[in-house]
């Protein structure tokens, strides 16, 4: 009988060693190459897959987390659908505290994982929902808070498996472009690239100050994840580069009508980051994350509609 070593034993195996595609096709300058990591082929869809596994296992680790006990968490969407799912393997009742303005998309996936969704007033947006999940733990010690904010395991898992994949698969990257969100996946695999070539660029994309990019965040508006503090956040981004919500739709537009790659908006605002600092260098390979794909954001239009629509309800809907 013919054995290969191709069949892996769990779906929780086929977390990380994802894709990267060339999209320099879009490049506004031909001596830079755009390069995009598609975490959205993690198994369930988005780059959050990595934290809420190493979450999870190192609070079993460390005997934070024991058999049966209720995990509670909050989460605009990816982090929460990522825990979600592995709880239900793992046999954790989990519940998901997130504003209201989510995508109706990302709930349903929730329920499709047995999430308890416990909602939070959606003009709040995901602070709100920190500090909700903040309360409730306090009032239930029983249970297990993760807080993907402050979690050492969040940038752990970037540090231990994205930035070696990626200096694995592009070698010759001049530059790091991430979105600004917990600030996990710019924290972990910044300083590994760091650590193994002090020359790579480590750029943030954050939104205007007072402008949604759900997902991504400004760091003047009040909340400094303890992530960014404790990684050494302002000594190891070298610069930061501001995106509005219409570029975030223009962008994700492009990347999948001229690259074939169907990414969700936190995807086209690290493109067009990285899309700016191409176009400010003289030459070099750019790599930036497409965290999530674009099937959970369809009921909003952000895809078809009319821009000046999609631009509007970016101001109503949290899409990451």
């Amino acid at each position: 009988m013919l054995v290969t070593s191709a069949v892996n034993d769990q779906v929780l195996t086929l977390i990380g060693n994802t894709p990267v595609v060339d999209v320099s096709v879009l490049s506004p300058n031909p001596d830079v190459r755009l390069v995009a990591k598609l975490e959205s082929q993690n198994p369930f869809g988005s780059v959050k897959d990595r934290i809420a596994r190493e979450m999870i296992q190192h609070a079993e680790d460390a005997g934070h987390l024991h058999p049966g006990q209720t995990i509670v968490e909050p989460s605009s969407g990816n982090t929460g659908i990522a825990l979600a799912a592995i709880a239900r393997l793992k046999g954790y009742p989990i519940k998901i505290l997130m504003p209201n303005s989510v995508s109706i998309e990302r709930r349903q996936m929730l329920e499709v994982f047995g999430a308890d969704i416990i909602l939070t007033p959606g003009e709040e947006g995901s602070n709100g929902a920190v500090a909700r999940a903040e309360q409730l733990a306090a009032e239930h010690p029983e249970w297990c808070l993760l807080y993907q904010y402050g979690n050492d395991a969040n940038p752990g898992a970037h540090y231990r498996t994205t930035g070696p994949e990626i200096l694995r698969d592009v070698p010759d990257i001049t530059h790091f472009v991430a979105g600004l969100g917990t600030s996990g996946t710019l924290m972990g695999v910044g300083r590994y690239l760091k650590e193994q070539n002090a020359d790579i660029k480590i750029i943030a994309v954050e939104p205007p100050l007072g402008e949604r990019v759900e997902g991504l965040r400004n760091m003047d508006e009040g909340y400094i994840p303890p992530v960014f503090e404790n990684w050494n956040g302002a000594q190891l981004l070298d610069r930061k580069r501001v995106v509005r919500p219409r570029e975030s739709i223009e962008w994700t537009r492009r990347l999948v009508n001229e690259c074939g790659v169907f990414a969700g908006l936190s995807s086209g605002a690290a493109l067009a980051g990285a899309a700016k600092v191409a176009s400010e260098i003289s030459s070099g390979v750019i790599v930036f994350i497409v965290c999530d794909g674009g099937w959970k954001y369809l009921s909003t239009g952000a895809y078809t509609a009319d821009l000046d629509e999609a631009e509007a309800a970016a101001e109503k809907i949290i899409y990451f």
